[in-house]
């Protein structure tokens, strides 16, 4: 029996130490900190430095050749630093990446991505470089005197989308590029079916017309557009929907500490709304029908809401096309706000990618980080990527120049560079910046986020399915959201962002593996040790 128990104690103590040597490089989000990074008093130029750029781009081959010669340019004046640049089509993958390396110690060095995500990375300790010191250093800090560019001053940033970046008491990002969101219309349509645009466009009046759009001739045709199909209302992003239709109607949506309000009255009105015309086949998402654009161009939709920095995807004479040639129609496009609720007062998101760095164990490449993120705020870069898109420059000293304002001046020049629908994009944001928000971030937003979205979704699933849309179905939907988001786990923080203490968001499969074999392995030992003592009291009474 002893060496029986020599065995086990053997095989556990395998066990804990087998996990223990694995469980840094696949345990929980952040579980190794770092300490803090302290800004050196010079940058070392006499040694070399590699950093990793990670970046999105949208398919778009212009945008991968600016920031190839943003790297160049860069490399150019700091001949010491490599810059290596990965590219992703879509942020979630840079954020499930990210948080995967977190986990090994391998973040890059240099991210374009969403406060929200950088919250969730925040669980560890010192894992992203805090910024306000950086931007006040007098030598390497925002037009700082050894900055080998003429890098903006912090109060050249746009303040609206500098604070954007603010969370947990630090500046954790800086802004790269800003957009919103704008319905694009088919005007033609529109009037054929007997309205005018108004100077604002309400929810109503999509509703409404889009009801309208829906009328058949005797063989099935839609009389709008003569065709089978015609979605007259679709939506890219629901999150964003049903965020800005909450903020339109001050109702709930969450606290900065991360309080969760979204499943309230308002909410459950707006989806027995959209159930409504979901039913009737006047509305839906682009998850389930697929890019607005494309409906659009097609004469197959008449109201798409997307971002501004898809434009060029938008339109008759649109550069970017996912369609075949033939397969477009002709029609009017006009480039309006999203809907409101209240004119009077109307409510955007603000969105658009922004940049963060990741702590090292090397100040001085952290340094290079900051000089390469940093150069992303030059004239040069931001005119170049906003010129891509329907993007707007976060910095003053990119939009208010020669060059920025004569190619907002050359709109419809042609349709390319100068392509209409594109900068009218633009300028519906730069003009409208004071009347954007966004959501408060903490650990956690981001599920958040994507739960407002998910009940548009189920919800326009369901009604296609023949579900009734009452009361019970709105409270099991509510239920539902909760627990695959798991938002019971992130409500009443306070601080959230900076302390790391709410839901995590899904661990890799090998922390949980890990995990679960360690907690197996400490209650067969626990046993063992209760059957020892046992048997030993039992010795003791013979």
């Amino acid at each position: 029996m002893m060496k029986a128990g020599k065995r086990f104690a053997a095989l556990f103590l395998l066990t804990v130490f087998s996990a223990g040597s694995l469980l840094p490089l696949t345990g929980c989000h952040g579980s190794r900190g770092m300490d803090a990074f302290e800004i050196p008093e010079e940058f070392d130029t006499s040694e070399e430095y590699e950093i990793t750029f990670w970046a999105k781009n949208d398919t778009n081959k212009t945008q991968t050749a600016i920031y190839e010669k943003a790297i160049d340019d860069f490399e150019a004046l700091y001949p010491n630093i490599t810059v290596n640049l990965r590219l992703y089509t879509d942020y979630g993958k840079i954020y499930n990446d990210v948080i995967t390396n977190i986990a090994t110690n391998t973040t890059p060095n240099v991210c374009i991505t969403y406060p929200d995500h950088i919250a969730t990375y925040l669980t560890g300790t010192n894992l992203v470089v805090p910024l306000e010191e950086l931007f006040a250093d007098e030598k390497y800090g925002l037009s700082g005197s050894e900055v080998r560019f003429d890098s903006p001053a912090r109060e050249e940033i746009i303040l609206q989308f500098l604070e954007e970046c603010s969370f947990g008491g630090h500046y954790y990002a800086i802004p790269y590029m800003r957009s919103t969101e704008a319905c694009y219309i088919n005007k033609t349509y529109v009037e054929d079916l007997g309205y005018t645009l108004p100077e604002e466009l309400t929810w109503d009046f999509i509703w409404e017309v889009s009801e309208a759009a829906m009328a058949k001739d005797g063989e099935g045709n839609f009389l709008v557009n003569h065709q089978k199909v015609m979605i007259p209302f679709i939506y890219k992003s629901t999150d964003n929907m049903m965020i800005q239709m909450l903020k339109q109607k001050n109702a709930g949506y969450s606290t900065d500490s991360g309080e969760i309000l979204l499943f309230n009255e308002d909410t459950k009105e707006f989806l027995e709304t959209i159930a409504q015309h979901a039913k009737s086949g006047a509305f839906s998402t682009f998850k389930i029908s697929s890019y607005p654009a494309n409906f659009l161009n097609a004469g197959q939709c008449i109201f798409a809401i997307d971002s501004t920095a898809g434009a060029t995807w938008m339109g008759t004479d649109a550069p970017l096309l996912d369609i075949s040639e033939d397969k477009v129609v002709e029609f009017e496009t006009a480039v309006m706000p999203i809907p409101q609720f209240d004119t009077e007062n109307p409510q955007m998101i603000s969105q658009g990618p922004s940049v963060c760095i990741f702590n090292k164990a090397d100040s001085q490449e952290v340094l290079a980080s900051w000089l390469f993120a940093q150069y992303l705020l030059t004239n040069e870069v931001q005119i170049a990527y906003s010129e891509t898109e329907g993007y707007v420059p976060v910095t003053s000293k990119a939009q208010g120049s020669a060059e920025y304002q004569d190619y907002l001046a050359r709109c419809g020049e042609d349709n390319s560079a100068h392509y209409e629908i594109k900068i009218k994009a633009a300028q519906l944001l730069l003009d409208n910046i004071g009347n954007t928000f966004v959501t408060p971030v903490f650990n956690g937003s981001a599920s958040l986020r994507d739960a407002a979205g998910q009940l548009i979704e189920n919800t326009t699933k369901s009604v296609r399915r023949g579900q009734e849309i009452d009361d019970e179905y709105i409270e099991k939907l509510y239920s539902d959201i909760t627990s695959l988001y798991r938002l019971d786990q992130i409500g009443g923080q306070s601080g959230a962002a900076a302390s790391g203490k709410a839901d995590l968001g899904k661990l890799p499969a090998t922390s949980v593996i890990l995990l679960s074999t360690l907690a197996g392995a400490w209650v067969l030992i626990i046993l063992y040790l209760l059957w020892q003592m046992i048997k030993k009291k039992r010795s003791e009474q013979k």
